[in-house]
């Protein structure tokens, strides 16, 4: 069974100085005990196809005997973004699992995505992004995690109009939140055997703000001497990333790059509708798919809930329900190797409710056995 090995968070592991790290990139959780006792997670379906997919993967986690209650909220421009019901539903179950959310461009409303990681302050977004045996890409055998600062940098949102024609945006860098992201990074890195972790950064350009993130990160690189630590302009990364995913391993960047180079390596194994991805925070943890609403097939039963589905397998990971997530990953997994019943974008021409009743039978014959 193959697994992702960025699909694990970080709340169960007791960290030690120069442990010795395993040749395998892959993490096993094999002798790890499972969760079994019920839990409650907030959903918040999203816009577009986001109820479809959100469906979907309720489908699945029922048909796997997931034990989870879920407690549906609405999150949306139109209805005053991220209420009250929200925050107090999250604030009590601290799991939540998002579909995508409509943002208009431009002036008139805030991020809702934004709004939500700044409420519950959900400092780290990982991002990882692994090929998938069967679908072929340019690249094969990728296996990249993008850890993103996710509270500040650019995206503070704080900007202004100096005069008409000349708007200004200030960049915010902490040595708190560079620290804290730092080492969430490296013990990731350590969890999952994995043996670099690369800042990338414009230190060169932006030396007091890029400059005090590496200069963080070199702080809590020196706590973990078992781990290689590296430093990338954004410029190179980028680069090597398109020329040769291998030269990199788990990354570590402030707010804006990481949007970008997450999307970046999205597009390395087939795209954000393949992606899971996570928002982590000191108290609650939401879990999502950050492709778009896709209203031009809502409600066509064309959508593809992979990426919202393998969201929900970071989440089970996370809630420690490893063998129910391996289960779900691997009927996933098979159901596009073999691509009877993919969904469009991966070149099928199955449904959603196809897509979603193949892993389910693929499921049941599993746990039959």
């Amino acid at each position: 069974m193959q697994t992702f090995r960025g699909l694990r968070t970080l709340n169960r592991v007791n960290l030690t100085k120069n442990v010795q790290v395993r040749p395998t990139k892959i993490a096993t959780y094999a002798t790890l005990a499972d969760r079994t006792e019920p839990f409650t997670a907030t959903l918040i379906a999203g816009d577009g196809i986001g109820p479809e997919i959100s469906e979907a993967v309720q489908k699945i986690f029922n048909a796997a005997g997931i034990p989870v209650s879920w407690e549906p909220v609405q999150v949306s421009a139109l209805t005053g973004g991220v209420n009250q019901e929200v925050i107090n539903s999250v604030e009590k179950n601290k799991i939540a699992l998002k579909g995508p959310l409509a943002t208009p461009i431009g002036t008139g409303h805030t991020s809702l995505n934004l709004a939500l990681r700044k409420a519950f302050k959900l400092y780290a977004n990982v991002r990882p992004s692994v090929s998938i045996p069967g679908y072929k890409t340019l690249y094969d055998n990728v296996d990249l995690t993008v850890i993103r600062e996710n509270t500040e940098g650019e995206y503070s949102g704080i900007e202004h109009t100096v005069n008409p024609g000349l708007a200004e945006s200030i960049k915010v860098i902490t040595a708190d939140a560079s620290t804290r992201v730092a080492h969430y990074a490296f013990q990731y890195a350590h969890q999952h055997k994995r043996s670099t972790v690369a800042a990338i950064h414009k230190a060169s350009i932006m030396k007091m703000t890029d400059g005090l993130f590496i200069e963080s990160c070199r702080k809590v690189a020196a706590r973990y001497p078992h781990i290689t630590y590296v430093e990338k302009s954004l410029d190179a990364a980028m680069l090597q990333l398109v020329q040769n995913p291998a030269q990199l391993d788990v990354m570590v960047l402030p707010n804006l790059y990481g949007d970008i180079v997450s999307d970046l390596c999205a597009g390395l194994i087939g795209g954000l509708g393949l992606t899971p991805s996570a928002n982590i925070g000191q108290s609650a943890a939401i879990f999502e798919a950050v492709h778009g609403t896709a209203p031009d097939i809502a409600g066509q039963n064309k959508a593809n809930p992979t990426a919202l589905l393998l969201s929900g397998v970071m989440m089970l990971r996370h809630l420690g329900f490893y063998t129910k997530a391996d289960l779900i990953h691997e009927a996933t997994m098979a159901t596009i190797r073999e691509g009877k019943y993919i969904t469009g974008d991966l070149g099928g021409k199955a449904g959603t409710d196809a897509y979603t009743n193949a892993i389910i039978t693929r499921l049941q014959a599993e746990l039959k056995k």
